[in-house]
């Protein structure tokens, strides 16, 4: 847990501690379920990458001419233990992964909307293997925790993140219902694909707000209904054949709900339609994608008989302790 070093803030330190000592007691257990991947990541965090690349949409650790023939064999079958890969691209010592998401599409959306990362700290929620966290390594921010309590995804990104050797990077077996024991604690926080999860919205809202510093940023990507009346969804068992899914709201209304959570200067500054270019099955997530999900006679809808899903991309501030903020409504 180095990672506590790295943060100044009044944090519950000794809540913090025990929750990841429960949580390692449990995924340290040898059950075919946890073996399953802690075994390839511990055969992958042998190896160690001389070239890492973060900038370009691909992640590049390592380069094919850095390990032999069948070192190269034995990295492509720890790496495919993994499966379904959710998001990505990355490189791995030559071994191409073409994750079910195009991630770098997101990544561009927001990009350009976001806060100096330059010595901050930052909290991924749901962080999954790591793809965002890896973008933002070229940012230098002081650390990046990544929130992943899916030992599939945590174990993903120990083993890409060994080979890589980011010591601003780390990850704890936590979840969003851990952010209350980080109080005035990160500069920025990235809730990508989370909140249509939370049966509790706004609550988790609040608890986000309560974790930034003053003035600092939330940045939320999440699932919509096209619509520019402030409503949710709340599906009566799946959405687009998920399960899981509470309310899914119209930008409008998560402009409401992060206003009404506390938070100042919210911009929707994206909002984008989902197709299957962006979201599809791929050699690396061979189950079903968005194709699957969506009426094949009404692609305007779910199978369920939903609107089909958009996607909406927002970003919102802490008042800041001085209290100046802009009261502006919600900018589109």
């Amino acid at each position: 847990m180095h990672y506590l070093n790295l943060i100044n803030a009044d944090i519950k330190r000794e809540e913090i501690t025990a929750a990841h000592q429960a949580r390692q007691r449990w995924v340290n257990q040898k059950k075919k379920g946890f073996l399953r991947y802690r075994r390839p990541f511990e055969t992958l965090a042998t190896f160690t990458a001389s070239h890492l690349d973060c900038t370009g949409d691909t992640v590049i650790i390592g380069d094919a001419r850095e390990v032999s023939t069948k070192e190269k064999a034995t990295i492509q079958n720890c790496l495919q233990q993994f499966m379904p890969w959710r998001k990505g691209p990355f490189s791995v010592f030559g071994t191409e992964i073409d994750a079910e998401w195009r991630s770098e599409r997101k990544w561009q959306r927001l990009v350009d909307h976001l806060p100096d990362l330059k010595g901050k700290i930052i909290a991924d929620i749901g962080c999954n293997n790591g793809y965002y966290m890896f973008r933002m390594v070229p940012q230098q921010p002081r650390l990046v925790l990544g929130f992943e309590p899916s030992v599939q995804h945590y174990y993903c990104f120990k083993a890409l993140n060994a080979m890589a050797g980011c010591e601003n990077l780390n990850i704890d077996l936590l979840g969003v219902e851990h952010l209350a024991l980080f109080p005035n604690c990160f500069d920025v926080i990235f809730l990508m694909g989370i909140l249509y999860h939370r049966p509790s919205p706004i609550d988790t809202l609040r608890d986000i707000n309560t974790a930034l510093t003053p003035g600092g940023t939330v940045v939320i990507e999440s699932q919509a209904i096209p619509g520019d009346a402030p409503y949710a969804l709340f599906p009566e068992k799946t959405y687009a054949k998920v399960p899981g899914t509470y309310f899914v709201p119209t930008g409008k209304c998560l402009c409401n709900w992060m206003t009404k959570a506390g938070f100042v200067d919210v911009k929707l500054f994206c909002a984008h339609p989902m197709s299957s270019e962006e979201q599809r099955r791929t050699p690396w997530m061979v189950f079903e994608s968005y194709q699957d999900f969506i009426d094949p006679e009404h692609p305007d809808l779910t199978v369920e008989g939903y609107p089909a899903p958009c996607r909406v991309f927002l970003t919102g501030r802490k008042k800041s302790e001085n209290g100046c903020f802009s009261t502006k409504p919600c900018i589109k």
